[in-house]
């Protein structure tokens, strides 16, 4: 069972009242990289948050600097492999931040195969579990709890490795098509609910994801862009992003690129 630690200088959060309103959200994922950017972006925005990630010394360092701030953020030490815990944990969370309005899972691993002669089962496992079943295992409930408020949103992110199955990588290639699907019917079902489910595509970021890249790490962007034009898609309610925009376009490029082409590339 992983430890759950609650860390806020700043005291519980207020109450939500019609002359005291404030938006709760839970970001899982969130000890570094875009999740650490996007919690700082939140909470300048005026969010109450929950900080969900499996190290627990970088939640508190984060959630002692955003506190110092005068918000309001909350740590639990989670590994989203440990998929039994996540329903009770987000009814922990619920009841701690007085309910919640956004659910960003952030988590991702990505394990580079290398080379293309290579093959390694136990990473593409562990991809699938974090990645993927992660996901589910949150993202369910979450969902079970925004159709039954007819409200909220959730933001998943996915990657441009998803939508092709490219040489280079064909565990995390799968794991990210596989999420992407998987948003993809969440936002079908619940959308007739009012609630919005968000896809988020990134390219290369400056995080430690990116050593993992196969090849060269074109038009690569700080976890800060990402964790703005997240933010701007989430107020406008969006469907599906890159990050950033270029990816759309080299990404529709390369759909729609013959398979008897694209199976003699190299990336």
């Amino acid at each position: 069972m992983s430890v759950i630690q609650n860390s806020s200088t700043s005291g519980k959060p207020a109450p939500v009242t019609p002359l005291t309103p404030r938006r709760r959200g839970l970001i899982i994922g969130a000890s570094d990289g875009i999740g650490a950017a996007l919690a700082r972006k939140l909470t300048k925005e005026g969010y109450t948050l929950a900080l969900v990630a499996r190290r627990k010394d970088k939640l508190d360092s984060l959630c002692g600097e955003l506190n110092t701030k005068g918000v309001c953020a909350l740590a639990y030490a989670h590994d989203v492999v440990q998929f039994a815990e996540a329903p009770e944990l987000l009814k922990k969370i619920a009841a701690d931040l007085g309910g919640l309005d956004l659910v960003v899972f952030m988590a991702g691993v990505n394990f580079p195969p290398g080379g293309l002669d290579q093959y390694n089962f136990a990473n593409d496992r562990q991809m699938i579990e974090v990645n993927l079943l992660g996901a589910m295992a949150w993202l369910n409930p979450v969902a079970a709890m925004f159709q039954s408020a007819q409200a909220g949103q959730i933001v998943g992110i996915s990657s441009v490795a998803g939508d092709r199955g490219r040489v280079g990588n064909p565990g995390y290639n799968t794991s990210k098509a596989a999420l992407t699907t998987y948003l993809e019917a969440l936002r079908n079902r619940l959308t007739r609910h009012g609630v919005n489910v968000l896809t988020v595509k990134p390219g290369f970021v400056k995080t430690e994801m990116l050593k993992a890249a196969q090849g060269g790490t074109p038009f690569a962007i700080t976890p800060e862009q990402a964790a703005n034009e997240i933010y701007a898609a989430m107020q406008k309610r969006k469907q599906t992003i890159y990050t950033p925009t270029l990816w759309r376009w080299i990404m529709l490029a390369i759909q729609h690129t013959p398979s008897f082409i694209f199976r003699k590339l190299s990336f």
